[in-house]
Parts: structure tokens; C-alpha cells; sequence
């Protein structure tokens, strides 16, 4: 099979930069970490282990699962500004899911190593200038400018806080 060239304008991008909005990268991220502090982790805790469909993950490993990307995100985009140039292949976040202790651990102790990772990406992302925000990312079949992998995270973060918001706050008993 060959290996398709990476898209200028992926479908991706188009919908990482629509769920952000017209918004700075610091600013996106910092609103991120905001929308993080107000989750209501007691209402988290009434779901508990509860799925609002057979074979979906628990809130556990959703917030495992965003903590594990931003991680791997904040990698890559390491990577590129120190212009290493070497991405690991693709990661299946099945996989992934399936192999957490996520349902071990606390609503509690998955929101503040959230909190912890994000503060380091702000960090991070504050840390490179603006040339090498501006860094030309391809792999995959993606390609995008550095800054944008610091959007995909926050990206990745409201589409599954809408889920959690549509599909498992339902789920809450009082």
C-alpha cells in the first residue's frame, strides 16, 4: 500500500480550527484549563462506571484518553520544533483504551492530571517563539503548522467534553 502525501487543508484541520473558533493558540489553551477547573467531578462520580452505550468507554478512560493525546500531541510537536523530524507511526487509541487502568483510578486523580498536563502544554507552547510556531508539520496524512497541533488538543478536548455532555450527563442519578 503506498503512503498517501499529507493534505494541505485536511478535513482534520478544517475541523480542529471550527471547533476552536477564532482564537489564539495561548488563549485556547488557557480557556481549555479553565473549562477544566469547572467540571462538577460530584456529578463525574454519579455516573460512575456507567456508559450510555455497550462497548463505550467509561468517563474514567475518556479523561485518560485526553490525557494519553496531549501527551503524544505534545510530543510530537516537540519533535518538530527541535526539528528531530522522526514521528512514530500512527497509535491506536483502542488500544490504548483498552490497556489503561483508567476505571482504577479517581474522577479526582484524572482531572488533576489533567490540570498538570495542560499547565505544562501552556508552558510549553509559551515556550516556542513564533517562528517555530509557524513550523510546517507533515506526517501522516497530515500536514499543519506547529501551532495547530496545540489547537488539536484543545480540539480534542471540547468534542469529548460535548460527549460527556450530551450522552453521560444524562446518565446522572441523583
Amino acid at each position: 500500500m503506498e503512503k498517501s502525501e499529507p493534505q494541505k487543508k485536511s478535513n482534520f484541520l478544517e475541523y480542529v480550527l471550527e471547533l476552536n473558533g477564532d482564537i489564539e493558540l495561548i488563549e485556547a489553551l488557557e480557556l481549555s484549563l479553565k473549562e477544566i477547573n469547572n467540571i462538577d467531578i460530584s456529578q463525574l462520580n454519579r455516573i460512575g462506571f456507567k456508559t450510555y452505550e455497550k462497548d463505550k468507554w467509561t468517563i474514567h478512560k475518556i479523561l485518560q484518553h485526553l490525557i494519553d493525546w496531549e501527551r503524544i500531541w505534545c510530543f510530537r510537536a516537540l519533535v518538530f520544533a527541535r526539528k528531530e523530524g522522526i514521528i512514530p507511526e500512527a497509535l491506536d487509541q483502542e488500544t490504548m483504551g483498552e490497556n489503561s487502568n483508567a476505571n482504577e483510578l479517581s474522577i479526582e486523580q484524572l482531572i488533576d492530571e489533567l490540570k498538570i498536563v495542560r499547565q505544562s502544554t501552556i508552558m510549553m507552547f509559551k515556550s516556542f517563539n513564533k517562528e517555530i510556531l509557524k513550523i510546517n508539520c507533515a506526517f501522516f496524512e497530515y500536514e499543519m503548522p506547529l501551532f495547530a497541533i496545540g489547537l488539536t488538543i484543545t480540539a480534542h478536548q471540547i468534542h469529548h467534553f460535548k460527549i460527556i455532555k450530551e450522552k453521560y450527563l444524562p446518565l446522572v442519578t441523583n
